[in-house]
């Protein structure tokens, strides 16, 4: 070995321009442009003048090995560096509505309308009839309006936001701004990243008047607080917490008629926004028809929870409601692209079909049990020949998620999983490393699959694959 001083080790380093030059490169810099490749280079002799820095390259030697391999290691951080972030992954986790994960999956339906739309022009504000501009409500309102305009419901409009959240604050800066809105101290919830319903409405710019306690709120609380100021009677959902034992709480349609009576309007942020009923697959939790039928003036939901479609807030309400929030500035500024309206108009196409398995989410949702144990057993014999594995087939619950029926679940079936020379962290760890990202979960130091919330054979097959790479 020949030692050196550390200046002439960095010598022996081509100039950024030099190794641009060199004949290694020039596929590369065709393929993917001089900018880019140029900025892998200079990362990549940052890093070796680095390691002769630390002394981690302190010969001649080691230097001289290095730069010969410096147009492999330019394509290596050129390939690290043009990966997407944005991936898909697989959610073995038994939450349907993970937040983490993107929540609801869209139906294929939808995936295949954003794809046409996206592609070309399209008439998202153009009346083709009249041959003039148009309004961009029109291509989900009639959905919606055919959807919760029933027989013991009527006069009900339908406008679009990005989220839930921003369907809160346009409603409560409509119809409140200056005034006060009258709340049960036991619905001041965080809705989740730290965002919470006090804050919201601050910012709206109504008056937040707290009634009752956080167990226990009398309707009598509601009608002692209304006065000259009242501008609105909000409840907001229990959507992501339950309070049990020793409680209280108003009806929706005890809170309506008060409302009415006083000529207050009644908002509920509901949150989740299904549009099937779901007691009747167990699952707790009211839909956006309960709350219009128990007489609320307006209820804000969310697109991408049990709604099972894009990201998006929606505000579903009387039309002189409705046409006041549509009046406000800050609509626009709310507002959602073509390509929530295109994934939304399909994903409301499927419920007026009353195709309510092309929406994942209800798919999953209503998945029988035994459905997901017959997919995990499969798997399980793929694997029987796996001696470095330990599987079995366990009960378990899986999870609706997304901050919606907090107090239901639905049985499953789980792989449980141990490996012989890992962890169950260092399992989890391990798929979530290989490509697609398998997420688990981990108790009881196993790793836990639930099929119920796994696309498909063909997940099922890259998760088996995924397992049977721990041998290497």
């Amino acid at each position: 070995m020949t030692t050196a001083s550390k200046s002439d080790l960095y010598r022996l380093l081509p100039s950024v321009d030099e190794l641009l030059k060199s004949a290694e490169m020039a596929a590369l810099l065709a393929r993917e442009g001089q900018p880019t490749v140029t900025e892998s280079v200079r990362a990549v002799l940052a890093n070796v003048r680095e390691e002769i820095s630390s002394g981690t390259l302190g010969t001649r030697e080691a230097v001289e090995l290095a730069v010969a391999h410096l147009p492999a290691a330019v394509t290596r951080h050129l390939q690290s560096s043009l990966q997407f972030s944005l991936k898909p992954v697989i959610n073995a986790t038994g939450v349907i509505l993970h937040t983490n994960l993107g929540r609801a999956p869209l139906a294929e339906a939808a995936i295949k309308r954003i794809s046409e739309v996206a592609s070309r022009y399209s008439n998202l504000e153009f009346d083709i009839t009249a041959g003039e501009r148009g309004k961009r409500d029109v291509h989900v309102e009639r959905l919606f309006s055919r959807l919760l305009n029933q027989e013991t419901v009527s006069g009900i409009r339908t406008v679009v936001v990005n989220n839930c959240a921003a369907a809160v604050m346009l409603a409560l800066n409509t119809l409140a701004e200056g005034g006060e809105v009258v709340v049960s101290r036991g619905e001041l919830v965080e809705i989740g990243g730290s965002f919470r319903v006090p804050d919201v409405m601050a910012k709206s710019g109504a008056v937040l008047r707290e009634v009752g306690t956080t167990n226990r709120t009398r309707l009598a609380d509601y009608e002692r607080a209304i006065n000259e100021k009242t501008q609105l009677l909000l409840r907001v959902h229990r959507s992501n917490f339950a309070i049990i034992g020793f409680t209280e709480q108003p009806s929706l349609e005890e809170l309506a008629k008060l409302g009415h009576k006083h000529n207050i309007p009644v908002m509920e942020d509901l949150g989740g926004g299904a549009m099937v009923p779901l007691r009747g697959l167990g699952i707790n939790e009211s839909g956006v028809m309960d709350s219009l039928r128990a007489g609320v003036d307006l209820v804000t939901y969310s697109g991408d929870k049990m709604l099972g479609g894009p990201q998006a807030g929606l505000l579903s309400g009387r039309e002189g409601l409705i046409q006041r929030v549509r009046a406000n500035p800050l609509f626009r500024a709310l507002r959602v692209d073509k390509l929530t309206y295109a994934a939304l108009e399909a994903t409301l196409m499927e419920y007026i079909r009353q195709n309510h398995d092309a929406i994942p989410f209800l798919r999953m949702l209503r998945m029988p049990a035994e459905q997901v144990r017959a997919r995990a057993l499969a798997v399980q014999d793929k694997l029987s020949f796996a001696a470095n594995l330990k599987i079995e087939i366990i009960a378990g619950e899986s999870l609706v998620g997304g901050g919606s029926a907090p107090t239901s679940t639905l049985p499953t079936f789980l792989l449980a999983i141990t490996a012989n020379s890992l962890s169950a962290e260092e399992l989890a760890t391990r798929l979530r490393d290989g490509t697609p990202p398998v997420v688990a979960r981990v108790e009881e130091g196993q790793v836990l699959l639930d099929f119920r919330t796994v696309f498909g054979s063909f997940e099922d097959e890259e998760i088996m694959r995924a397992l049977l790479s721990l041998r290497s």
